[in-house]
């Protein structure tokens, strides 16, 4: 108890003196009284023949292996540079869908020699609230081949979030800055806020920290749920987040996506989470955040019916197609975009190509 309340007071000093004054409430300048109006149509898709703007390159593999991994990753690690940083959710207890940590051994022996892997403490109270539980959790679920930073466990800063209307800054674990790349390696799903969890999502609410930058973007102050802000809202905070990370990395981030084991719950949910009804499909990467994402989505409408049935309704009963918007407003990346099959030498294919002969999940 003398530990958690000495980091709080801690984060909250640090936050005070990074924020210049701003509001530890809200991350949003001082004075600002009128609240912003989040935007419209999260629980609606729009298909890629009404969308507009540059296309960027997403390249796509069904080969969910290790090798399958590193052959995705190495298509989109020409900036990684310096010392990096691997931001991966590495799950509850004994979580049954999170990316196998032997997949990611492999590639970091190969590819990311020295990196570490990165992570934050959570906001819930749950096996990695504290740092201290945090690192049985981790021992738990296989993370022991590399060393894993839990950015947040000694302070916070906050990094600036350009063009927001819900933040200027965002509060970070502060070991953020000791890293000159990222690799967003994502284990795409559901979520039970967020409607589905991407790159977006991994960064946004991944790197915030436990205790402040995550309160920010769940929690209007004074409220007893801490889980009061949802839908539209939520995702602009979320990807507000997420922008004030990227910027920080600039050209030296890269996007991951493994689209497996995916549950309608997010991997906090750990073994509590929603049976997996939807198929395993492949593994994508991209250095752009919305154009992987917004592929990912894309996948998942292009299945039937009863492949994709409850991924969808997830989506857009939470309004989760706003964080794809609100990435392209912000600029955060294309959601026009080619989609290359590893597969097949590097063929031009649509998602519905991606899709096609897909198995019924098994475990």
């Amino acid at each position: 108890m003398r530990y958690h309340k000495l980091f709080i007071a801690t984060a909250l000093c640090a936050v005070l003196v990074a924020c210049g004054g701003k509001n530890l409430q809200t991350g949003t300048a001082s004075g600002t009284n009128q609240k912003p109006t989040p935007g419209t149509g999260g629980n609606l898709y729009v298909p890629m023949s009404e969308r507009t703007g540059d296309t960027a390159i997403v390249y796509f593999t069904r080969n969910l292996t290790a090798d399958g991994l590193i052959k995705a990753y190495e298509q989109v690690n020409g900036n990684i540079t310096g010392k990096v940083a691997v931001k991966l959710h590495t799950g509850e207890k004994n979580g049954p869908n999170i990316i196998p940590s032997e997949w990611v051994k492999a590639l970091m022996a190969k590819d990311l020699k020295g990196a570490n892997i990165i992570e934050t403490n959570t906001y819930y109270k749950g096996d990695r609230y504290t740092t201290q539980k945090h690192r049985e959790t981790l021992k738990v679920n296989g993370w022991t081949f590399a060393p894993v930073d839990i950015i947040d466990e000694e302070d916070t800063v906050t990094l600036p979030v350009a063009g927001g209307k819900w933040f200027s800054r965002m509060s970070m674990g502060s070991h953020i800055k000791n890293y000159n790349s990222l690799v967003v390696l994502t284990h795409f799903k559901g979520h039970t806020q967020g409607g589905f969890g991407g790159s977006n999502k991994n960064i946004g609410i991944g790197c915030a920290d436990g205790r402040v930058g995550k309160a920010w973007i769940h929690t209007t102050p004074g409220q007893l749920n801490k889980w009061d802000i949802r839908a539209e809202e939520f995702m602009e905070r979320m990807t507000e987040s997420t922008k004030a990370t990227i910027d920080f990395f600039g050209k030296h981030v890269t996007y991951v996506n493994v689209m497996r084991n995916m549950s309608v719950s997010c991997d906090c949910e750990g073994t509590s989470a929603a049976p997996v009804v939807t198929p395993n499909v492949g593994i994508l990467s991209s250095t752009d955040l919305l154009a992987i994402d917004q592929a990912c989505v894309d996948i998942i409408y292009a299945m039937t019916e009863a492949e994709h049935h409850d991924m969808v309704k997830r989506i857009e009963s939470r309004h989760g197609l706003r964080q794809l918007s609100y990435m392209k407003e912000l600029g955060m990346g294309h959601d026009v975009y080619i989609l290359i099959d590893l597969d097949n030498g590097g063929k031009r294919i649509t998602p519905a190509d991606a899709v096609k002969g897909l198995k019924p999940f098994k475990k």
